[in-house]
């Protein structure tokens, strides 16, 4: 028997490993169970390169709780430890057993598979175990089995035990401010989130299955009778999808992967993008478009980070660009740097490297799928849009490429490219400036009657809704030279679509400015501005315009994004058509006449945009009634 100190640097680094080194106590498991793979992955890497001769085995990590111990035991059938490795890797906290294996065997068949860079995981069992037990036997022929235990001091003791089997125990005697892991419930939940893909299986206790009645006995309907069995409980699946190559997964593959990721989604993605790249970097994994909601905060955190299928974290903004965490599924990659705590990435060359790529490979697919197959795309498109508007609005060079196939839909549902949609528009709504006006409404209802003016004068409307739709608009603006974009009801079609001809107004100038007096008297200032226009006499008498820049400053304000203007008031114009014969009429008529009459038009033309509501919306009504 041996005692001795664990060469560390304070006599404090058990108390600061309990309370800092993690920021989350579950996390030993996912480190114990990691460093079981790890030797797992060894002894076949020494089996394969011909420095291992006897059996493998059965490879494959056991976890096993004893509650009347108060004891969690990971098991493993790996490399197992000499009584000098456990003083160098265990004794010796600088040192990290898996990154000295890698440098070593690097370039030989296997190695890249160990997990490895994990330095003081090991030490994490000691936040939730009192006393720490390793039982180990070397895979090297004629070594003695050993223990090691330490009680979370300094001070630990080395000794000699019996133990036949190859490969390494690691007993958590769990503190009793940790009883919390010694619940079969709770570790199956550890288990389930950070070791569901590990290579090696992972066995947790067993589950009941039913199965046809070995001894062939029928029910009453001459069927096999089922019965109850228990099996071992595999907890991991060792060869996810991501790791199979392309050519040998099926669509149904792709898909059965995506709800084994999420349990509880019902719908099936839209697509899924493989990655596969050994150079200059390596990186695995399936991103799936999933149908995508109006709110956007909904989709995120569902990319999975792994390190050779070990479950690292679900906040990967450092590692995939902001837009793209919209994307669902798996990133694995050994090359993404990781502290101690693995829950928060660095960012360095390999990572902007990485991000680049994905951000390359979606944009590409995109493309593809438009070229190949654009009745699908377009198919897609109401499912897609938000993420292609929210990727060229965050990511420059994804705008770029998505410019080509950003898609508008006009009322009657046929779809266009932006430069598509300019060619098409060009003759007849490009102003006197050489600037062609996209004219869109937000809603096709809510704005049918500003929609029906712009057909009858044969322009051309497209709608554009959705969150980010106003930040969109002006994305678009600087990407594509010579256009500009403006809401049907963001003035009059004349001034939207400014041609050389102007309108004469019927109107003398001292009658408009006596008409507008009377408009003033009634309506509310702070909100809306009287402006007396010459437009057709098809058009309405009163209109109602909000400017495109104060709405859409307003609108990316709700967003976030237009703070820097200041908070803009709700301001409106009344537009009164001055050509209009009924407002042509009033002119004659006496001042009372003209407040009925003016109100009365004004308030029909806040009706047909709903502002007209409580005390006003209930006197008109009255109103009403009475002229009935």
């Amino acid at each position: 028997m041996k005692t001795g100190q664990i060469n560390v640097q304070t006599e404090n680094i058990f108390p600061i490993i309990k309370r800092f080194l993690y920021s989350d106590h579950e996390i030993f498991l996912r480190e114990l169970v990691s460093n079981a793979v790890d030797a797992s992955q060894k002894v076949k890497v020494l089996a394969k390169n011909g420095e291992f001769k006897g059996e493998l085995g059965d490879l494959r990590v056991d976890v096993v709780i004893d509650k009347d111990a108060k004891t969690l035991t990971i098991r493993d059938r790996g490399i197992g430890m000499t009584d000098e490795e456990i003083d160098k890797y265990i004794n010796q906290i600088a040192f990290s057993g898996a990154e000295e294996f890698v440098e070593k065997y690097k370039g030989k068949e296997g190695a890249e598979q160990i997990i490895g860079h994990f330095g003081l995981g090991f030490y994490s069992a000691f936040m939730v175990a009192q006393k720490v037990q390793i039982q180990t036997l070397s895979h090297k022929k004629g070594v003695k089995a050993v223990q090691w235990e330490s009680d979370g001091t300094p001070t630990f003791t080395l000794s000699e035990i019996d133990k036949k089997e190859r490969g390494t125990d690691i007993v958590l005697h769990i503190a009793d401010d940790s009883l919390e892991f010694l619940e079969k419930n709770r570790i199956s939940g550890i288990l389930d989130k950070y070791c569901k893909f590990l290579p090696i299986p992972v066995i947790f206790g067993t589950k009941t299955e039913y199965i046809d009645d070995p001894s062939g006995e029928k029910d009453e309907n001459g069927k096999v009778k089922r019965v109850s069995t228990e099996v071992e409980n595999q907890v991991n699946n060792p060869n996810p999808a991501w790791n199979k190559a392309p050519i040998d997964l099926t669509e149904e593959d792709y898909n059965d992967f995506y709800r084994e990721l999420y349990p509880s989604t019902f719908e099936s993605p839209l697509f899924n993008i493989h990655l596969n790249v050994d150079y200059p970097f390596n990186l695995t994994g399936i991103l799936y478009f999933p149908k995508i909601k109006e709110n956007v905060e909904v989709q995120r955190n569902k990319i999975n980070l792994y390190s050779n299928q070990v479950f690292i974290t679900d906040s990967v903004e450092q590692i995939v660009p902001e837009f793209l965490t919209l994307l669902h599924g798996v990133i694995d990659s050994p090359d993404i740097p990781l502290n101690v705590s693995r829950s928060y990435l660095q960012s360095d060359s390999n990572v902007k490297k990485i991000s680049s790529h994905i951000t390359k490979k979606v944009a590409d697919k995109l493309g593809d799928m438009f070229k190949k197959d654009r009745t699908d795309f377009e198919s897609k498109w109401g499912d897609l849009q938000l993420f292609v508007q929210y990727g060229m609005l965050s990511d420059d060079k994804f705008a770029e490429k998505a410019k080509g196939y950003a898609l508008v839909q006009n009322e009657e549902g046929k779809y266009f490219t932006v430069e598509e949609y300019k060619e098409k528009t060009a003759a007849l709504q490009t102003d006197k400036d050489g600037k062609t006006v996209l004219l869109y409404t937000t809603s096709f209802e809510e704005q049918f009657s500003y929609v029906k003016k712009a057909k009858e004068r044969g322009y051309d409307v497209i709608e554009l809704a959705g969150p980010l739709a106003p930040h969109w608009i002006s994305k678009l603006e600087a990407e594509f030279e010579n256009i500009s974009f403006a809401r049907v009801d963001a003035d009059t079609l004349d001034k939207l679509i400014k041609k050389d001809e102007e309108l004469p107004s019927k109107l003398e100038k001292g009658q408009e400015e006596s008409l507008k007096e009377v408009m003033e008297g009634f309506i509310a200032k702070d909100k809306f501005s009287v402006q007396f226009e010459s437009m057709s006499e098809t058009e309405g008498p009163i209109l109602i315009t909000q400017p495109e820049f104060i709405r859409r400053m307003m609108e990316q304000q709700k967003m976030g994004g237009g703070g820097m203007f200041g908070a803009f008031p709700e301001m409106y114009n009344l537009v009164v058509n001055g050509n209009h014969p009924k407002v042509t009429e009033l002119a004659t008529e006496s001042k009372e006449v003209q407040a009925q009459k003016l109100k009365q038009l004004a308030d029909l033309a806040m009706l047909s945009q709903g502002m007209l509501k409580g005390e006003a919306l209930n006197s008109f009504i009255e109103r009403n009634i009475e002229l009935v």
